[in-house]
């Protein structure tokens, strides 16, 4: 490893133990907690439609936890997309968390190594909040912003409208990302709580690429845009 890897890696080790710390040092105020999300496990209708899956995990007290987070999507061998996140957290406000920590994107090769510092929470009319900065190497950076809201529709029946853009500072013709924003996703999922804790549901997804993303993407003859009907599952423990 050499040049911003190293530094990322001190960055996500020392975020580990300043976590840590403050972790033990609140053990005898509130006690130790966990939990597992899994906010997206689905796939398309359609033949050949991506699998994919969104899950977060975290480990903690009131005020600091550990997080981790994993975003996977499989379409073939050929086409995967994997990245996991490792962050610590530190309650700034109610239902305000400020995280700090590493990412890692598996797949597409090459890997990228990035340097995470976000913010998620509930914002004012109940607006899930998750927005992040990314800095990476050779000068790379990179910014991420998703909203997503919860409508009751009955006391089990809930639809939730989302929406998720990405934008980086320059073009990385190797993974198929052009600098400026680089693409825009969003869907509407309707899910029955047959328990709070599992839901399964039926929806909508969108995606689409922009910009010097889209020219890169079309130059390999592949599509910028994709609708697909999705059924999945959403749970926690």
């Amino acid at each position: 490893m050499k040049n911003v890897k190293s530094p990322i890696l001190t960055l996500g080790l020392f975020a580990a133990s300043v976590g840590c710390s403050l972790v033990y040092a609140d053990a005898q105020d509130d006690p130790l907690l966990t939990s597992v999300m899994i906010d997206q496990l689905e796939t398309g209708l359609n033949s050949g439609d991506a699998t994919n899956v969104s899950a977060q995990a975290w480990l903690g007290y009131d005020l600091n936890k550990l997080w981790l987070k994993v975003d996977s999507e499989y379409t073939s061998s050929d086409e995967q997309e994997l990245e996991v996140q490792a962050l610590y957290s530190h309650a700034v406000a109610p239902y305000w968390n400020l995280q700090m920590g590493v990412r890692q994107d598996i797949k597409p090769t090459p890997t990228r190594h990035w340097a995470v510092l976000g913010v998620q929470g509930l914002a004012p009319y109940w607006f899930d909040i998750d927005a992040a900065l990314f800095l990476g190497e050779e000068g790379r950076s990179a910014v991420r912003l998703s909203v997503e809201q919860e409508w009751l529709v009955t006391q089990k029946l809930i639809l939730t409208p989302e929406i998720e853009m990405n934008a980086y500072s320059q073009n990385d013709a190797k993974t198929n990302i052009g600098s400026g924003l680089s693409d825009i996703s969003a869907g509407l999922r309707l899910r029955y709580e047959i328990t709070r804790k599992f839901a399964p549901y039926i929806g909508l997804d969108w995606s689409r690429k922009l910009g010097n993303t889209a020219d890169l993407v079309r130059s390999d003859g592949e599509s910028i845009s994709e609708t697909q009907f999705v059924v999945g599952v959403k749970a926690w423990f």
